[in-house]
């Protein structure tokens, strides 16, 4: 998540020893500054360079009312055009909306920022905003053996149990070059878990790793781009600013004091705002966009950008060419099912606790009151898992038991009567799934009709998904498609 200058803490040095970048993996946390990948890829995907002021007010439609969504209207509102966006939600947000959890307006999944989101800073200082972010120095553990063990740092790396100090040192030097590393282009076409095991050795990649692409990927584990899970290993390495220390940032008011204000912004620019009002098909004749149509009839529109996850581009969108409806329908994404606990007591002092454990079929928590304080103890257990996977077919109630017994498992003071409040939320298309070579596989931005252009989080591939670089990418797509 990117933000301006002000109130930002020094750069952050790299260290011998991220944190397993698989786990915790925040559905909207960016640690690195993806803002030169982002539009250089946007560039090679549209074929076109994104630049360029617009001439004369257009009427644009804008598909989705996430960050991207709302980074595009923000800057053709501010651009001097007319957006229109529709979301299908109740809410703005996407994935960063909030909601009211037993009096507690708190995110459904967990954000948090780091130093190097610039993106997200510089909208914040735009807003005036920028007094409302804070930074924090956060611990990071390991649940392992039944023990919450400190980790994130080269003292926890060498005191960690159960490796060799053999397989230590070949983890931390893998994580140190990663860090060290700018490059990801020769690692696209190369597969993520075999190119980990070879720098790692099996052993610590079995205790360290295995577990995390299994529950985070399942049947898709094995078919990652290397270049993908790279860039997550120096987000992490970059977060940090001292070889033993890591600051993550929090707003005032969480991801809502970020969503109210760019839609104030927007709205006072002359956007508009039509919530559960979803598109159903976007019109084309000629190879030329001419609106959209949702349930309330059609609209007319100079222009149409949509935001949506790609594998539902091809429902609204069918009169597309077979083999650009190829592509969207070759997409694939896992789901995420994420239990939020508010608690009596701490689950331990940790922001990050990764966790292997044969008993618990999680890959980690985060503990987010030990980033941003609270009245209470909030704790995010997610569960990422395919959509067509029967363990997403179970009801709230069978992740929200595992996850008490859980909890209860890693703090055994916690009792019953400390669960205050327990939820689980969805989102079945929660994180892109990148293959090696997984540029190649992209329908352009710019799509072969006149006036129409889709993209979501994957187009900032090999960043992860967040806040700051869905900001970053849609400002620079939203001056492009205006041009």
């Amino acid at each position: 998540m990117t933000m301006n200058n002000q109130n930002v803490p020094p750069a952050p040095a790299t260290h011998a020893n991220a944190a397993n970048p698989l786990n915790p993996v925040s559905p909207q946390a960016v640690g690195v500054d993806a803002s030169a990948a982002a539009g250089a890829y946007a560039e090679a995907a549209s074929g076109t360079t994104f630049t360029g002021a617009s001439s004369g007010k257009q009427r644009i439609a804008v598909l989705g009312a996430g960050p991207m969504g709302l980074a595009v209207a923000y800057q053709l509102a501010r651009d001097g055009h007319e957006p229109v966006i529709f979301e299908a939600d109740d809410r703005i947000g996407g994935m960063t909306a909030s909601f009211d959890f037993n009096g507690l307006h708190i995110e459904r999944y967990y954000h948090f920022h780091c130093i190097s989101d610039h993106a997200f800073l510089k909208v914040l200082d735009e807003l005036g905003l920028a007094d409302k972010m804070h930074w924090t120095e956060t611990k990071m553990g390991y649940y392992y053996k039944g023990k919450v063990v400190p980790w994130g740092n080269p003292v926890a790396l060498l005191k960690f149990p159960g490796l060799s100090l053999i397989a230590k040192f070949r983890y931390g030097l893998h994580a140190f070059l990663s860090t060290k590393r700018n490059d990801w282009k020769p690692l696209d076409n190369v597969e993520a878990s075999s190119w980990i095991r070879r720098w790692v050795g099996k052993e610590a990649y079995e205790v360290l790793w295995r577990r995390l692409f299994e529950y985070k990927f399942y049947n898709y584990a094995n078919n990652l781009s290397a270049a993908w899970i790279w860039s997550r290993i120096r987000r992490i390495g970059r977060s940090r600013y001292s070889l033993f220390r890591e600051k993550l940032g929090y707003l005032d008011g969480g991801s809502n004091t970020l969503l109210k204000g760019m839609r104030t912004d927007i709205e006072s620019h002359g956007g508009v705002f039509r919530l559960k009002t979803p598109v159903t098909r976007v019109r084309m004749e000629d190879s030329v966009v001419k609106g959209v149509e949702t349930p309330e009839g059609f609209e007319a529109f100079d222009k149409v950008i949509s935001t949506i996850p790609l594998p539902l581009v091809s429902r609204v969108m069918p009169d597309l060419p077979q083999d650009v409806l190829a592509k969207f329908g070759s997409m694939h994404n896992i789901a995420v099912v994420c239990i939020i606990a508010k608690l009596r007591k701490p689950v331990s002092e940790n922001f990050w606790l990764n966790i292997n454990s044969p008993e618990m079929d999680i890959p980690g928590l985060v503990e987010y009151s030990n980033l941003r304080p609270m009245p209470h103890h909030i704790v995010y257990v997610p569960y990422y898992v395919p959509g067509e996977h029967p363990l997403y077919q179970e009801p709230d109630a069978h992740f929200i038991e595992k996850v008490k017994r859980y909890l209860q498992t890693i703090n055994p003071d916690l009792v019953e009567e400390d669960f205050i409040d327990i939820k689980a939320s969805r989102y079945r298309y929660a994180q892109p799934i990148c293959e090696p070579s997984f540029p190649a596989r992209l329908p352009d931005v710019a799509l072969p009709v006149k006036g129409l252009w889709a993209a979501d989080t994957s187009y900032y591939y090999p960043e992860d998904r967040g806040i700051s670089e869905s900001i970053d990418f849609g400002r620079k797509m939203a001056r492009q498609a205006a041009a």
